[in-house]
């Protein structure tokens, strides 16, 4: 267990959400493109250092539970309403006022951010898979939590509250993956389970960053030129983690 990864990924997190709560007139823009780049990063990583790792683990079995991770998302995206990929799906506002039903929204991103914890606890055989799995979910965060909090704001939710939303959302992925390296190191079982939770786990992923191609912050859910550039970006980069072998 990498505890500096861990640290990074909270700081990453609290970061992001602290963008709407200090900047307020922040470009529309800006998130569609720090989106589009990450989830570009994300893809990458997914592919290059995840996919492969499963499959050496699972063989061909590893395809069904890749599968099942990405409908488990579909379902988790009914309680998030797709604050995962930055592209919400709550009712229009009435007048000066949202209507959002906090606690499923938090339920569901939290879910989802748990699950993003426990590939993090996981010993891979390939060496650049963790540090590059701990930058593609860092990189993520900062949307995440930047979109969970703007919604939080116009939903009135009082400042005090957006914080402890805030903290207890960062501590949730650094915990699950600190319960997933515990747990493996001392039960047997868990350790067997953990690759096919991994599976899972890739197939959210895949799900999440390819929503954010099309979808995120787009009225027409085009690629404009400055959205395509940022997924290259992204991918670059995604390729750059190859250093780490």
């Amino acid at each position: 267990m990498n505890w500096i990864y861990l640290i990074m990924i909270l700081l990453a997190t609290v970061a992001g959400g602290m963008i709407p709560m200090l900047v307020r007139n922040l470009r529309p823009n800006l998130p569609i493109y720090m989106l589009a780049f990450t989830g570009a990063f994300l893809f990458g990583v997914t592919i290059l250092h995840l996919l492969p790792e499963v499959y050496h683990e699972l063989g061909h079995e590893a395809g069904i539970y890749v599968v099942l991770g990405f409908f488990v998302q579909v379902a988790l995206q009914g309680l998030s309403h797709g604050m995962e990929h930055g592209h919400t799906h709550l009712p229009a506002a009435e007048g000066h006022h949202h209507h959002v039903a906090v606690f499923p929204l938090l339920f569901g991103l939290s879910l989802h951010a748990f699950m993003e914890g426990i590939p993090l606890g996981f010993n891979y055989s390939d060496a650049s898979a963790l540090p590059s799995l701990m930058l593609g979910v860092m990189a993520h965060k900062v949307p995440e939590a930047l979109t969970l909090i703007t919604v939080m704001m116009h939903a009135h939710q009082p400042k005090a509250k957006l914080w402890r939303i805030l903290i207890i959302f960062a501590c949730v992925t650094p915990v699950s993956a600190i319960l997933a390296a515990q747990l493996g190191q001392h039960f047997e079982l868990v350790t067997k389970s953990l690759a096919y939770m991994v599976a899972l786990v890739v197939g959210a992923f895949l799900h999440i960053s390819t929503t954010i191609f099309y979808e995120s912050g787009t009225k027409h859910h085009e690629l404009s030129r400055k959205k395509v550039v940022a997924i290259t970006f992204g991918l670059l980069l995604a390729f750059l983690t190859l250093i780490f072998e």
